[in-house]
């Protein structure tokens, strides 16, 4: 492990491109497939992916034991080897587990955590308090990435508690941004930092698998921070944008969004994904752990006539 800790490079507020939040794989039965952990983390480095985030909300990470999230944890980073930064979702019910997790993950060579707020937090001052207290937690010397996902915490971050928490907060590196409608949002906190309100860190958007990623990139975003079962779209718009094609970003983003769109649906969302990602032999299973949906005949075949109808679009791009 100690070759590890010296080659990985912990986040910083450059960071860019497209940190994918990785599924957890599991076998039929519902344990862990960690050949399948490997396979994902390989399929993942070959699309071109920037970094990886694991243990986030599409990761299954509450259905997880702690012994299990380190035991994946550790498999991820083993398979990385150092090769791309990988964040870990470290949001617990308290700060004891959080600590806990913190500690071992960036002992075996994490490069920051991911913390949310609790739903328990409602008005501004409590939001700020418990990132103040987030701080004290992880220390000086652990580097973490702010998530604002209201539709899963319950908790609404407006962008002037956001920039508090920012001036209060000298490591937290990163903004997590899937607050939905949020162009604005996205625009007002880009806009502070660029006139010295706020120092600028690294701004990745996680809305619906990279929906309004072209909107977002325009709006002053770095990258993106979410999943798909085309990690390669977000990798190729991110490029597109950075050589300053913009009509070549919109392209490649438009032959992908029918299928991206129908992954993003309410309650089915991860089954879909991982459907996907089973047909493209990138894990052995479709599994999701209980409670947890699964497709109908009919989602698998509309899932299959979109994925021709994309493949087609692709070639005509070409």
């Amino acid at each position: 492990m100690l070759i590890l800790e010296l080659i990985v490079k912990k986040l910083d507020a450059s960071a860019t491109g497209v940190y994918l939040i990785t599924v957890t794989p599991f076998t039929d039965s519902g344990a862990l497939d960690l050949a399948s952990t490997d396979r994902m983390i390989d399929f993942c480095l070959d699309k071109g992916v920037t970094g990886l985030t694991v243990l986030g909300i599409m990761g299954e990470a509450t259905k997880l034991t702690a012994e299990e999230s380190r035991v994946f944890v550790k498999q991820v980073l083993t398979r990385v080897a150092g090769r791309v930064p990988v964040v870990v979702g470290a949001s617990a019910p308290g700060f004891a587990p959080m600590r806990e997790l913190t500690d071992s993950v960036m002992t075996l060579g994490a490069a920051g955590v991911m913390v949310a707020p609790p739903s328990s937090v409602r008005t501004d001052d409590q939001i700020v308090a418990y990132f103040d207290m987030v701080n004290e937690t992880l220390g000086k010397d652990v580097p973490w990435v702010l998530q604002d996902h209201p539709v899963s915490t319950g908790v609404q971050m407006s962008t002037p508690v956001i920039l508090r928490i920012l001036k209060n907060s000298p490591t937290c590196v990163m903004l997590k941004h899937e607050d939905c409608p949020g162009l604005a949002k996205l625009s007002s906190i880009r806009a502070a930092s660029e006139r010295g309100e706020v120092r600028r860190v690294s701004i990745l958007t996680g809305n619906g698998g990279g929906l309004f990623l072209p909107e977002e990139l325009t709006r002053g975003a770095d990258g993106a921070m979410t999943g798909f079962a085309y990690p390669e779209m977000m990798v190729d718009v991110c490029r597109a944008f950075a050589a300053d094609d913009i009509e070549k970003a919109h392209t490649i983003f438009d032959a992908y969004l029918p299928l991206a769109r129908y992954e993003q649906q309410t309650g089915i969302g991860l089954a879909v994904r991982k459907h996907i990602l089973a047909e493209r032999g990138v894990i052995a299973s479709a599994a999701i752990r209980k409670p947890g949906p699964k497709l109908s005949a009919a989602d698998i075949a509309d899932i299959a006539r979109l994925t021709v109808r994309q493949t087609r679009r692709l070639a005509e791009i070409a």
